[in-house]
């Protein structure tokens, strides 16, 4: 009986340990999601406050060597008068390694080349260097060499093109370059 006994504890010992093993992890895997939530909402905010020194801060290495960070900061001024960005909605956050990728949709208002209620349908693409998360999204080639360098990821999360919507009537209709001509 007393072996039984001493079956049953180091049983539920191991039982406790895996457990606390796979507690851990999770944990882990969502403190991670938690940040790649968070460096894109501080990112999205900083739009709309016009902070663009700030976001060029958050590029990774590779995009900030190809684009100095007064051409960065002039070709957003220059964009800033054609839209408002009201909010972010963030989907679901996929995490492998030193790839984030999550599912976005940016609302806001459009006042050129006319005025309309928009939203983007995107993918986030983030990639950690030197310890922090940097927003990869729009530079494909450091896109694409991180997706490379991990097929797995790439085969289960492909990269998606963003897709743009109008309201129109009250429901979202996709934009296309066919439907701007159709509304002149």
């Amino acid at each position: 009986m007393k072996t039984n006994f001493n079956r049953l504890c180091r049983a539920l010992s191991a039982g406790m340990v895996v457990l606390m093993i796979a507690s851990a992890v999770v944990f882990a895997q969502s403190s991670e999601e938690s940040a790649v939530r968070a460096v894109v909402q501080q990112v999205f905010s900083q739009l709309q406050s016009h902070d663009y020194s700030s976001i060029y801060d958050s590029l990774p290495s590779s995009t900030r060597s190809r684009m100095s960070k007064s051409r960065f900061i002039s070709a957003l001024q220059r964009a800033q008068d054609r839209y408002v960005l009201d909010r972010i909605g963030v989907g679901r956050v996929r995490v492998a390694g030193n790839l984030a990728v999550l599912d976005t949709e940016l609302f806001g208002r459009i006042s050129q080349p006319f005025a309309a209620e928009g939203k983007i349908v995107v993918q986030q693409y983030l990639v950690r260097e030197d310890g922090k998360w940097r927003v990869a999204t729009g530079d494909s080639n450091t896109i694409q060499r991180f997706l490379k360098s991990n097929p797995g990821f790439a085969r289960k999360f492909p990269i998606r093109q963003p897709r743009v919507y109008v309201k129109q009537d009250g429901k979202w209709v996709e934009f296309s370059a066919t439907w701007a001509i159709r509304r002149r």
